[in-house]
């Protein structure tokens, strides 16, 4: 058995940073990301294996695995693999361990880093390159052939090439997750991981562009620079305002679609969740009161798209209280988004604001909601706490006060998740060859994904399909497809991906 590589110690919880997820309250469950495995010996005890266990338990964490490493007849060398509630909480465990009896512990690994070891994304050929043949038609001279057609023929780019499926997934490393700006480099995991989800659940191909840059017109320009060889832009963790200039100018200059995930994503998969809480409460979008906790650009696109699937009354909170268009602290984009949604110029924070309203969606920072003032909210509460990664409110406790409860977290029932909604409207728009994308495709990628969840499946718990529900994919890529290529004024090609037949 191959030894297991050790990744240093996970940093103390006085070293945890703000934003570093050790410096916030222990989740009540423990999770896989805080996964470690720890190598130790112990003596020929039989009953030190009970102990391992045992400590481990004691110390709130989980066993999932022990395995034997090297048996002596003076004892063992194993590999006890436990999953904790943070980082803090891994320490915890291999200290306990450390005071076992007859137990000497030898190397600390963090699973979560040795995951990331070598990056997640590798190139692989498509074609056979083993003989002089497969050479010749693959790289010179045979390509040459297919490169001059492609000069006359431009159009052909996307079925001869990888363009036709492949999509740039961009950041400048400025609002990386829940986490701030980091960088790019810090951000390169992240895109790393997008690209994968493309791959496992929409069979496309991604890959992470990190800019050096916060200029705008660097950005704008950088991208269109390198948008011949790309089917799609994925905008991913571009900090609000920036973003929303960013993806403007570049819809207005690129002819393929340009979709900012933080911003649409969320909102598909937030629509198409409380459409179907809804239903399960018996209220209607029109006649709900809505408040959305955020108004960066998860929040301003949840608005957008409600308001577009005909919500009727929304009020929006963020650090400077209920954003109303006479506050003059408001950005440029906050006004805009207070003029939408408050013409009535309603002030207060935002426990006011959820005096008698009946969903609440969160897109903000994590705790900045007591649970009890979920109670001043209307009977039949849809609550969605969605920050990350710690939610506004804790979503178990919200349960004491609302009907249908979803967050950002996979531990809990109804996760809304990104990857529910762009693997499939990239697919679609791919498939489509669509050149740009619209409120009417987020609205129809919306709609299919909420009916993923049958009548029959239906209830609190189950609001929203599983990532790994093999029937969200391809519902959401039809669904974009149908309305990119039926869409007035819409200029799409239509492809059946199997070679040159148009």
């Amino acid at each position: 058995m191959s030894s297991v590589t050790s990744t240093g110690p996970a940093p103390a919880s006085g070293d945890a940073s703000p934003g570093d997820p050790a410096a916030v309250p222990r989740g009540p469950v423990t999770s896989a990301s805080y996964s470690i495995t720890v190598r130790l010996t112990a003596d020929g005890d039989p009953a030190s294996i009970g102990r391992i266990a045992t400590a481990v338990g004691q110390a709130g964490g989980a066993v999932t695995a022990i395995d034997v490493v090297e048996s002596r007849s003076d004892g063992l060398t194993v590999d006890v693999t436990c999953s904790a509630a943070d980082a803090a909480h891994s320490e915890e465990m291999v200290a306990a361990l450390r005071a076992v009896s007859g137990v000497t512990v030898r190397k600390v690994s963090d699973r979560t880093f040795l995951l990331h070891l070598g990056g997640k994304l590798e190139v692989a050929s498509k074609v056979p390159l083993r003989t002089r043949d497969d050479l010749s038609m693959a790289y010179t001279p045979g390509v040459a052939r297919v490169c001059l057609a492609l000069a006359e023929h431009p159009e052909d780019v996307r079925r001869l090439t990888i363009k036709g499926n492949t999509v740039a997934v961009v950041t400048d490393g400025s609002a990386v997750l829940g986490l701030g700006d980091l960088g790019p480099g810090a951000a390169l995991p992240v895109m790393e991981g997008k690209a994968a989800l493309f791959k496992r659940f929409a069979d496309i191909d991604a890959w992470p562009i990190c800019l050096d840059t916060q200029d705008v017109d660097e950005i704008v320009r950088t991208v269109e620079l390198l948008a011949p060889g790309f089917g799609g832009i994925n905008l991913e963790d571009i900090a609000a305002p920036r973003c929303f200039e960013i993806e403007a100018r570049l819809r207005e200059k690129l002819d393929i679609p340009v979709f900012h995930d933080d911003q649409h994503g969320t909102a598909i998969v937030a629509l198409a969740a409380l459409r179907n809480a809804l239903r399960v409460v018996d209220k209607h979008l029109p006649d709900v009161r809505i408040v959305v906790a955020g108004a960066g650009a998860a929040g301003t696109a949840i608005v957008h798209l409600l308001l577009e699937a005909g919500a009727g009354q929304v009020l929006v909170w963020d650090r400077e209280g209920i954003l109303a268009p006479d506050d003059d602290r408001l950005s440029p984009a906050k006004r805009a988004l207070a003029e939408l949604t408050n013409p009535a110029c309603t002030r207060g924070e935002l426990p006011d604001a959820l005096v008698g309203a009946d969903v609440f969606i969160g897109v903000s920072a994590g705790n900045v909601l007591p649970v009890e003032a979920l109670a001043g909210m209307a009977e039949r509460a849809v609550v969605f706490p969605m920050a990350n990664p710690t939610p506004e409110v804790d979503p178990v406790r919200a349960r004491q006060h609302a009907a249908v409860v979803a967050s950002g977290r996979s531990d809990l029932p109804n996760q809304i998740n990104n990857v529910l909604a762009f693997p499939g409207v990239f697919r679609g728009l791919l498939d489509a060859r669509a050149t740009e994308i619209s409120d009417g495709m987020l609205l129809a990628a919306a709609e299919a994904l909420g009916a993923v969840v049958r009548d029959d499946q239906l209830n609190a718990n189950y609001i929203i399909p599983s990532v790994f529900d093999p029937a969200v994919t391809p519902a959401v890529a039809a669904a974009v497809a149908e309305q990119a290529r039926t869409e007035p004024g819409a200029t799409v090609e239509v492809t059946d991906r199997t070679g040159l037949i148009d």
